[in-house]
């Protein structure tokens, strides 16, 4: 059975690509038969990452000719085992899918033949289209950095997704979807409502349309990635969105794991090839195969997490954080005695990450702002 792998982000900028990417060729090494779909529509830049020219053929062409066979817009690439399906930045109109053309696209998608994983790397932002694609999976990769505006995009995003799925299945007419559509209109209602507290109601109203809910939001357990960390300290970032999602969502979230935000990764991308084929044993790219490693050895989409396996999951993410930070460590210690990173280069990288550090904290004082603005009105 195909094992559909959506990948997502609050926001851009966090490396979402670079992980569906590398996840791709990583899984491929193993012995999967993969396909990779870009179906970041509207800004397709997935081959760039793969380190092929501009596809001719792709995503939209697919979805403004019915008629086509699907082999026309699949690509095979050097990397054994894996496929690739590029999207279309060219054709107007493709991020914002009819939903007789979405629907068709998932019964194409899903219906593809020799293939065991079909990653799905989406656009960034909260479209419908996007929730949707997402929902394929009970168990998608949200794709986060440590940045305040990205850890809160993210949990906007599964917030989205939690909505999108009720919607799914509160049918037009029972009380479930009535209040909910109650809710939805009072835009300050939703902003400050609990989702336990709203499913409790609605199992009082309509408790057929509770259960039905109930047991789909059971086999929902979106993943995390935390991407471009600096220090060890970045990962507890990710426990931040645990809570939330446990407290205001009621969904359990697992810690796939974290990655080091790494210069390598540009050379990598200059260079036309994904990191992991660049430098297989740099701190990046062993964080990648870990994940990949994750996902294999993981059940099978039907498998409700424990309490117990979530702990473990962001345990491990923290140990993984030290672990390769030691290891970055020595990796730059070597450069530096090597020549191949000379100590201009060194205080140039420390140059950017401290104006990184300035435009962060500007970014966090203006969200404490706008909160404690709210607060007061």
């Amino acid at each position: 059975m195909m094992r559909v792998i959506p990948i997502a982000s609050g926001k851009g900028g966090v490396g979402k690509s670079l992980v569906a990417a590398n996840l791709a060729v990583a899984l491929a090494q193993a012995g999967q038969r993969v396909v990779l779909a870009d179906l970041d529509l509207g800004a397709s830049n997935l081959h760039l990452v793969l380190g092929y020219q501009s596809p001719a053929k792709g995503i939209g062409t697919l979805i403004n000719n019915a008629k086509l066979d699907f082999s026309q817009v699949i690509s095979k690439t050097d990397v054994r085992g894996l496929r690739f399906i590029p999207g279309d930045q060219e054709i107007p109109g493709m991020a914002n899918l009819k939903s007789y053309q979405r629907n068709a696209l998932v019964r194409r998608l899903l219906s593809l033949p020799d293939t065991d994983i079909l990653i799905l790397d989406l656009g960034a932002g909260t479209h419908q289209s996007i929730l949707d694609f997402f929902l394929l999976s009970g168990k998608g990769i949200v794709v986060s950095s440590p940045a305040v505006t990205a850890t809160l995009n993210a949990y906007v995003f599964l917030k989205n997704t939690v909505f999108r799925l009720m919607y799914t299945i509160f049918k037009k007419g029972t009380e479930a979807y009535n209040y909910l559509e109650t809710v939805r209109k009072d835009s300050s209602g939703r902003q400050h409502l609990y989702v336990p507290n709203l499913l409790e109601e609605v199992d009082k109203i309509d408790p057929g349309s509770y259960k039905k809910y109930a047991d789909a939001a059971a086999h929902f357990n979106p993943r995390l990635i935390m991407n471009m960390i600096e220090d060890p300290k970045d990962a507890d970032v990710a426990m931040k969105i645990r809570r939330s999602c446990e407290e205001y969502l009621d969904i359990k979230v697992e810690h796939l794991g974290v990655m080091y935000r790494d210069s390598i990764q540009d050379i990598a991308l200059a260079s036309r090839l994904p990191v992991v084929l660049y430098k297989p044993q740099s701190v990046i790219a062993q964080a990648i195969y870990r994940i990949a490693d994750k996902i294999r050895e993981s059940e099978d989409d039907e498998f409700t997490l424990t309490d117990e396996h979530i702990d473990d999951s962001f345990q491990e993410a923290s140990l993984e954080a030290e672990i390769d930070f030691e290891n970055k460590m020595e990796y730059v210690e070597e450069l530096l005695h090597t020549g191949a990173l000379t100590q201009g280069d060194l205080l140039e990288t420390v140059k950017s990450q401290q104006l990184e550090i300035t435009k962060l904290k500007k970014e966090n004082n203006f969200l404490k702002y706008k909160i404690s603005k709210g607060t007061k009105t």
